[in-house]
């Protein structure tokens, strides 16, 4: 038999726990640790044409970089949009139709983003 407090332990406001509390901590945490190298890459950049660019951005080292830093920054602004909802649209149909846009447009921001930086990398 589960007591009331036993069955809501480790739930949230939208009961799904606390696992989207440590995945927004640690998309900080990457985004943090990545901002450096990233910007790094950006000054890198300036002033170059396309095929400087190409030939800067087509080092596998710092494609990933540039890949883990969009994977990141995109699964955290998911995350953080996701909770306000959660948190303030209180009409369930309407907050099922603002998650579902909300994952749309993250993964179209990261979709488009990576596609930019194969473009730009391969000099096309």
């Amino acid at each position: 038999m589960r007591t009331p407090l036993g069955r809501v332990r480790n739930l949230g406001a939208a009961h799904s726990g606390t696992g989207d509390f440590w995945r927004q901590r640690i998309t900080a945490v990457a985004m943090t640790l990545l901002i450096v190298p990233v910007v790094v890459v950006v000054i890198m950049l300036l002033g170059r044409n396309q095929a400087g660019a190409a030939q800067i951005l087509g080092s596998i080292p710092i494609a990933v970089i540039m890949l883990l830093f969009v994977i990141a920054s995109c699964w955290h602004m998911k995350i953080g949009m996701q909770v306000v909802i959660e948190d303030y649209v209180h009409n369930e149909p309407l907050k099922l139709v603002a998650i579902m846009a909300n994952n749309f447009f993250a993964v179209t921001v990261a979709l488009a983003s990576i596609y930019a930086l194969i473009k730009l990398s391969t000099g096309v």
